[in-house]
């Protein structure tokens, strides 16, 4: 609904109005009635609702309508359509009217017709307005998250970094946290995990203070449905009422009081500048996936998980070292076996929460460092991925000996994977089915299942071949079908998107912005 002000010193004048049509049906609200000038300033510095249509008479005592329009525009004190009425045809009225920006000039008495002619007139002009501010901000917000999502990469020029310096207000001491519902299963449909996503972002959006950092609504890495936050700490030093810490927690009690599911933050390392914020985000990952072996809590902080007192801690080395031969060798007795006696030795040297983390972090890396052995171009961040996908099985306690036994074994079957020649027979049968379901919900995981591949291993082999993972892929592909409809018919922009597989019109056009740099309709206009 469009609000209305009336102004007019006359009140049969205002009352014929109120009841000329019916405002309701034609999608208008009358929100305030004034009888002059002065009385419209007045309500307008003090409301806190939006004025969307002022219709107000010229000639009025204390302030005429046109010294009313001067001034509201003077202090932008309402940027509302301004319909001005008079019983004088006289054509100065209409030249300063129109000079400050008067949309429409009425004669008095009011005809029902011409008044119901501007104002369907003027609500198709706001419907465009904010079509118009919706697609500006989704293009801006499009290259803020192309410019950020390089820099966060480690994968940035010049221009990108000038571009985040310019428009975005991270000064000082950052760092790259991560947002994510968990333990859901992994089993659930692309559309249901983009769904929690959304309303995941909108619950951090609605629970962070203004200028307290930047959120980006993006996935981590190529497999996960969580929200990126860029934490900017200097701003809370700054106002001295909170350590990083009290901050993300009491951040992260408001998200849940929006959402009733498990919620962790994972903040990465803790760095003095944008330009190497890949530094905090790489660490948030590593992080990510070691948190997978132990206890789940709220808030994970990369300084305070990393304290060892390396005094005291020992590495059970030779255990390891023959537990990790055993999974590169595929050996599924032997592997419970190592699991056994490096547990035992352990036990031996007095086990502690440092011990544990310690040479847990040598395993983990040793078997990302055994995975790029078989194929120098495998991208550690799926396997980080799929090491924190995999670490889980119910029932069984995190960083325990079932555990490891478990995780151990499945490694095992990735790595059997792993040395298999099959990315030219699978990923040709995965361009077909592209080709001919691209618009179905089509996902990494169901492809696995169908063609019998690991889905981590799938999406490893994708980004070798393609540069991209297989969402992006998808993606690209979808658009292009839309640019082709674009062009070649004259179907609707929503038609269109439902027809290339987004029920979501505002995601599409998201995305059709990332990819082409306008809007569908723009697109349409340009190269049609």
């Amino acid at each position: 609904m469009l609000n209305v002000m009336l102004v007019d010193d006359e009140p049969y004048i205002t009352q014929g109005l109120s009841l000329i049509i019916d405002w309701e049906k034609e999608g208008y609200k009358i929100i305030y009635i004034a009888n002059n000038g002065l009385e419209a300033v007045d309500y307008l510095k003090s409301t806190k609702e939006t004025v969307d249509l002022i219709i107000a008479d010229i000639r009025m005592p204390e302030m005429t309508g046109i010294e009313l329009l001067e001034k509201i525009r003077e202090e932008n004190l309402s940027d509302a359509y301004f319909v001005v009425l008079s019983g004088y045809a006289d054509f100065g009225y209409v030249r300063d009217a129109m000079r400050n920006g008067c949309v429409e000039y009425m004669l008095k008495p009011v005809n029902k017709d011409e008044l119901l002619t501007v104002l369907r007139k003027l609500s198709e002009n706001r419907k465009n307005d904010k079509m118009t501010e919706e697609h500006l901000k989704a293009a801006d917000d499009a290259l803020l998250e192309k410019n950020l999502s390089r820099l966060i990469k480690g994968r940035f020029d010049e221009e990108n970094l000038m571009w985040v310096r310019e428009n975005v207000k991270l000064y000082g001491r950052i760092r790259y946290v991560y947002i994510e519902i968990y333990g859901g299963g992994n089993d659930e449909e692309d559309e249901v995990l983009q769904s929690e996503q959304k309303i995941l972002f909108s619950a951090c959006k609605d629970a962070l203070p203004d200028d307290e950092g930047i959120l980006l609504d993006m996935a981590w890495s190529s497999t996960g449905y969580g929200v990126g936050y860029i934490f900017n700490g200097d701003n809370i030093d700054n106002s001295g009422k909170y350590t990083d810490e009290e901050f993300l927690d009491k951040f992260l009690q408001k998200i849940k009081r929006s959402i009733n599911k498990p919620i962790h933050l994972i903040a990465g390392k803790s760095v003095k500048d944008i330009s190497t914020i890949s530094k905090s985000y790489s660490t948030a990952l590593i992080l990510r996936q070691q948190i997978a072996f132990h206890d789940t809590k709220d808030i994970y902080i990369y300084e305070d998980e990393i304290k060892v007192n390396k005094a005291n801690v020992l590495l059970c080395k030779k255990s390891l070292d023959e537990l990790i031969k055993s999974i590169d060798e595929g050996d599924e007795a032997r592997i419970i076996e190592s699991v056994d006696g490096f547990y035992k030795e352990m036990s031996n040297m007095g086990v502690n929460e440092n011990t544990v983390s310690l040479n847990l972090n040598y395993f983990l890396f040793q078997l990302i460092h055994l995975a790029t052995e078989q194929d120098s171009e495998v991208n550690q961040e799926e396997i980080l991925d799929y090491i924190s996908e995999s670490a889980f099985e119910d029932g069984v306690k995190r960083g325990s000996k079932s555990h490891l036994r478990y995780f151990s074994i499945e490694y095992s079957k990735y790595m059997s994977q792993l040395r298999k020649n099959v990315s030219r027979g699978v990923l040709q049968d995965i361009e077909n089915e592209v080709k001919e379901n691209y618009a179905e919900n089509l996902s990494l995981k169901e492809l696995s299942r169908k063609y019998y591949i690991n889905s981590s291993y799938l999406g490893q082999l994708f980004r070798k071949k393609y540069g991209k993972s297989f969402k992006d892929y998808l993606t690209d592909y979808r658009i292009e079908e839309a640019a082709k409809l674009l062009l070649k018919t004259d179907k609707k922009i929503i038609n269109i998107s439902e027809e290339v597989g987004y029920k979501d019109s505002d995601y599409f056009l998201q995305k059709f912005i990332e990819r082409k740099g306008c809007t569908p309709s723009k697109y349409r206009r340009t190269y049609s």
